[in-house]
């Protein structure tokens, strides 16, 4: 058995997987039709113009459907090791909350491209990597309440590495951002698709640019820790019969099951 097909380490991987094809595709296009510059130009914009705007926003909803069952498998899984633990059980539900709203940011980032709705966009934005930040904060945290019985401190380490790495990479977009569309530079920056190096706000545009760019690996190296996490648990499904026909209501059905309970105990 190959370490991907061992428990549920396939949903992480397939996630990394996907979310990074889903970039590295929609750059591809933009570049061959020279709809942006070849030089790292923001995620977003490379999804703003038909044909990639297309594959961007099909791919990034597949990815928003894979990071909510990641997530909710890692909730199940630290339920399951600490079920007598009452502040790790509502670090563990408040992580679930907090992801699945960065699941929908990232769906909003799909749906609402940048130069047509900007400030939805924005909003989806800071769902994704502000409020995803969050939750790699609270799992970080989870992590070291669980070492070293149920977790390695090495995957503690790990994971606080990531998460320092998202910060340093949001702080360094958010401060080149707001120089960048301060006004000093020029106005409707946002429908700028194409910079030259000679061009004022060159400089803070190209750290914003990478500083995105390191973000959103940041968040899929995340993702990677969980690997060896789920190569330990399995999923299954129990089929519960709610009548003995596809034309019964369930409520009938309890009811003649009950009759019977008691028929059979007189």
């Amino acid at each position: 058995m190959w370490w991907f097909q061992q428990g549920l380490s396939f949903l992480p991987v397939t996630l990394v997987v996907w979310s990074a094809a889903s970039f590295v595709f929609s750059y591809i296009t933009a570049i061959v039709l020279h709809h942006v510059d070849p030089l790292v130009p923001y995620i977003s914009d490379t999804g703003t113009i038909p044909p990639e705007r297309c594959l961007f926003g099909i791919m990034l909803n597949v990815s928003t459907f894979l990071g909510m069952a990641t997530m909710y498998v890692r909730y199940k899984q630290v339920s399951a090791l600490s079920p007598e633990k009452p502040k790790i059980l509502r670090l563990n539900k408040l992580g679930l909350r907090l992801g699945w709203m960065s699941c929908f940011g990232l769906c909003i980032i799909a749906n609402f491209q940048k130069c047509i709705l900007y400030y939805i966009h924005v909003l989806g934005a800071c769902l994704t990597f502000g409020v995803g930040s969050i939750y790699m904060l609270v799992q970080t945290i989870l992590s070291y309440l669980m070492q070293p019985e149920l977790h390695s401190k090495d995957i503690f380490w790990a994971r606080l590495a990531v998460f320092l790495w998202s910060c340093c990479s949001i702080l360094s977009m958010f401060v080149s951002s707001v120089v960048l569309y301060s006004g000093l530079y020029g106005q409707n920056l946002v429908q700028k698709l194409h910079w030259e190096p000679q061009e004022r706000g060159y400089t803070p545009h190209m750290i914003s640019t990478v500083s995105e760019w390191s973000l959103a690996f940041s968040f899929l190296s995340f993702f990677l820790t969980y690997i060896r996490d789920f190569q330990k648990i399995s999923l299954q499904a129990v089929v519960s019969l709610q009548g003995q026909t596809l034309h019964e209501s369930p409520g009938s059905f309890r009811a003649e099951e009950q009759a019977l309970l008691v028929a059979g105990s007189i």
